[in-house]
């Protein structure tokens, strides 16, 4: 049961399920509407709203100002091979936003989804990083 719920705006919802379905190991718990959706992994909830003018998580701000997907706020993913999981999503054609870096914990990159909201690919080089045996 997820534990931790993030909210992402989304261009398309179709196309961000079969993004972090397909590579990045969600699994989709709902998805009642075009524009919203929930999706799991492990303790995260990812919520997936499209900019929805007549309601939801989506919603414009009361002044007007419309919700858009993008930013530099993230949440990581730790994987057991950060080369092969970026191998397989450059195979894809996903977006990168860097390359490989090395940390004092972990290895990582940014990567964009369909909308171009980013997510950290972490794979940890010391036990104390570790995210509670997942991978």
């Amino acid at each position: 049961m997820a534990t931790v719920q993030v909210r992402y705006i989304v261009n398309d919802v179709d196309a961000a399920i079969a993004f972090y379905c397909e590579h990045l190991g969600f699994h989709e718990d709902m998805h009642p509407a075009p524009a919203f959706a929930m999706l799991s992994r492990g303790d995260l909830r990812l919520v997936l709203s499209a900019p929805n003018a007549a309601a939801g998580g989506g919603q414009s701000m009361p002044d007007g100002t419309r919700q858009v997907p993008g930013g530099w706020n993230r949440f990581a993913i730790e994987v057991a091979s950060l080369e092969t999981t970026v191998a397989s999503l450059r195979a894809a054609g996903a977006h990168f936003r860097n390359q490989i870096v090395a940390g004092v914990g972990g290895k990582q990159i940014i990567v964009d989804d369909p909308s171009g909201n980013p997510v950290e690919l972490f794979q940890p080089t010391i036990a104390e990083a570790r995210l509670g045996g997942q991978s």
